[in-house]
């Protein structure tokens, strides 16, 4: 089967500093892998680039087949570090702005999960608290039908105790063929729901490796091997 995201000596540099170094890469579907390295390791960089957001320097990155663009676009669900919602907006105006921008979102399925969330969808965007918003933003990617899932940070904002929501939303809320990529620094939280993990270090792969094997070869958990290449 042919995979969903393949990458052929993907390089990105902004002017003099490289932040991603010849990146050889080919993701599954229906696996849930994460994205691991410390910040600035060139995480976000990548998901840019699979998304259309950034223009590799060098090699290049098949969605699906397809070279980032219209058509990668209609397949990947993207979480950004960042909220880049409405302020002023209601929560069902946000529904019904997704709704009418993507085929593959499903209203009732964004409904389902805010009604779990215990929001108001009659509230706006800027009076919930920031961490409420993210899970609303998060919410909103999950309610669409994709094929790649690529979340940057989906956990980094939010206190501890609503951590597992946000999991338990992730990994509830995908067709089973689908991938998820999960970009996180916060490797202990997260590694539970991991199938496969790629390390970055310095714009370079460090380490691939399904968890299944890095418990069995390693005889540790991915949050130890990571401190231990990462060195904290």
């Amino acid at each position: 089967m042919k995979a969903i995201l393949e990458c052929k000596g993907l390089s990105k540099a902004f002017g003099r500093k490289r932040v991603l170094r010849n990146i050889d890469l080919e993701l599954e579907r229906g696996k849930i892998i994460g994205l691991l390295g410390p910040n600035a390791s060139g995480k976000t960089t990548f998901l840019k680039l699979a998304n259309d957001l950034l223009t590799p320097s060098a090699g290049k990155i098949y969605i699906d087949g397809f070279t980032p663009g219209l058509e990668s676009k209609k397949i990947i669900s993207y979480l950004p570090e960042k909220t880049y919602l409405n302020e002023w907006m209601r929560i069902e105006q946000l529904v019904q702005f997704f709704a009418d921008f993507y085929e593959d979102f499903s209203v009732e399925k964004a409904y389902d999960m805010l009604k779990r969330l215990q929001v108001n969808p009659r509230d706006r965007l800027k009076t919930l608290s920031k961490g409420t918003k993210e899970k609303v933003q998060l919410c909103l990617v999950m309610a669409r039908q994709a094929k790649l899932y690529l979340l940057d940070e989906p956990i980094g904002g939010v206190d501890p105790a609503a951590r597992d929501f946000i999991l338990e939303t992730i990994i509830n809320n995908y067709q089973e063929d689908a991938t998820i990529v999960i970009s996180t620094h916060l490797i202990a939280d997260i590694e539970k729901v991991l199938d496969y993990v790629i390390f970055l270090k310095e714009g370079e792969i460090a380490l691939t490796s399904s968890v299944d094997e890095i418990r069995t070869q390693h005889g540790k958990s991915v949050d130890s091997l990571f401190r231990e290449v990462f060195k904290c």
